[in-house]
């Protein structure tokens, strides 16, 4: 049986400790550090959470749910990583076409030698190999600031022009008025090559400018994600489970009466609503085929929430799980999340690999933690610039929810301003 060394320290400067864990943490060759921001959540479990050096991983490429429940229950123990979105053609009968340059796994979850738990000021260490106070004195006596070498200026190409942007969503109105789906979430990718960056100045620059409640750095040796999320794909705490899918986007304004004009008018919009309430409905019935029959709800329809960039409009459901549901099934029922598919499921991802011009790879996917009492806490990768530093390449994807009644224009507009931020830190 697996033993962990686990020791409690208290930490009088957050701020400054989480800048020197992430360092810490960089250190290794895989490593995932999430950082929830200090934002108030009450299904947050934990302010910031770091796992470093894998003793066991998982990567399988085929046979992967049956493989996947085997590795979660021998032993029980932490386990971090991500899903990619084409974990899909594994779930359903797709394919996916296009080449993505980043060349994340589809799936890869690790067992961490190192795990870290900060909440308030107190600092949990799990360790197996390395003694926690030696451990603990090695994060402490880490600079918190990092020397750039980032190239400068580095300006994105897009994958598609406006035009042809305008066209396909043009196209897929069609789709949606013959009946193949009713709302799709069509993204585009904005992308640069033969470029040298820190991976850690630029996320550190992503926080300071846009700091998230799911934001992550996540590294596999040479692959980088550096993800300010605002948006949560599930959650388990005991036998409650819960997602909160995103639909529907207003900008901020520096003018405080402006920016309460503007949320409010995001709460009223119908055609957001609709697109919410789409997602909802897609999301309570992958949750019934995992939990309890009558105990799907939507717990909050229609939340304003503000974040740096954007006010965005957050829906929660959850339900009761089955008995002896696991982690695998969990998975198999929901995944892709439906706020970054469409409805329903099954014809919107064929018409992403239609219409989209790049394999998603780990955008729209997921990275997360379960804890070795099977809770879980998974993210939607979304607001992320993804870097590989074998090839240089770098890219970030964003899209929105295209209905029959949905505007060209304005959709493309708001696919702009999901990556704005993340322009002005490159550009």
């Amino acid at each position: 049986m697996l033993q962990r060394i686990i020791a409690p320290f208290t930490v009088s400067n957050t701020v400054l400790f989480k800048k020197q864990m992430l360092n810490w943490a960089n250190r290794f060759s895989i490593c995932c550090f999430m950082d929830s921001n200090d934002y108030p959540d009450k299904y947050q479990k934990f302010d910031c959470i770091v796992a470093v050096d894998p003793y066991e991983v998982f990567d399988a490429k085929n046979n992967i749910f049956p493989r996947l429940e085997y590795f979660c229950n021998q032993p029980e123990d932490w386990i971090f990583g991500h899903l990619g979105y084409d974990l899909k053609n594994e779930i359903e009968e797709l394919t996916s076409a296009h080449q993505n340059n980043i060349d994340f796994p589809d799936i890869f979850l690790f067992k961490p030698n190192v795990v870290l738990c900060l909440k308030n000021e107190q600092l949990t260490i799990h360790s197996i190999k390395k003694d926690p106070q030696q451990i603990f004195d090695e994060i402490t006596n880490e600079t918190a600031f990092n020397s750039s070498t980032a190239t400068e200026n580095i300006l994105l190409n897009t994958a598609l022009s406006k035009n042809e942007y305008l066209s396909a969503v043009k196209k897929l109105q069609q789709h949606i008025l013959r009946g193949d789906c009713y709302e799709i979430n069509y993204c585009q990718e904005f992308f640069a090559e033969h470029v040298v960056i820190d991976p850690l100045t630029i996320y550190t620059k992503l926080q300071r400018s846009s700091p998230t409640p799911f934001s992550c750095f996540y590294k596999l040796d040479k692959k980088h994600l550096l993800c300010a999320s605002p948006e949560r794909f599930l959650t388990k705490n005991g036998n409650t489970i819960l997602s909160q899918p995103i639909k529907g986007t207003a900008p901020r304004n520096a003018n405080a009466i402006l920016d309460t004009i503007g949320k409010n008018n995001l709460y009223q919009d119908q055609k957001e609503k609709s697109e919410n309430v789409m997602i909802v409905d897609l999301v309570r019935n992958d949750l019934s085929k995992i939990c309890r029959e009558g105990t799907v709800e939507a717990e909050e329809l229609f939340g304003i929430y503000s974040f740096p960039q954007v006010h965005q409009m957050i829906s929660t459901i959850k339900g009761e799980l089955k008995p002896d549901i696991s982690f695998a099934e969990i998975i198999k029922s929901t995944f892709p999340m439906g706020s970054m598919t469409g409805a329903p499921k099954h014809n919107a991802m064929l018409l992403i690999d239609a219409y989209e011009k790049t394999k998603r790879g780990l955008f729209s996917g997921s990275v997360g933690y379960i804890t070795p009492g099977k809770d879980f806490d998974f993210n939607v990768v979304i607001r992320s610039i993804f870097y590989n530093a074998t090839n240089k390449f770098l890219n970030l994807l964003a899209g929105s929810a295209i209905t029959f009644y949905a505007d060209a224009e304005k959709e493309y507009e708001e696919c702009l301003l999901k990556v704005k931020a993340m322009r002005e830190i490159l550009e």
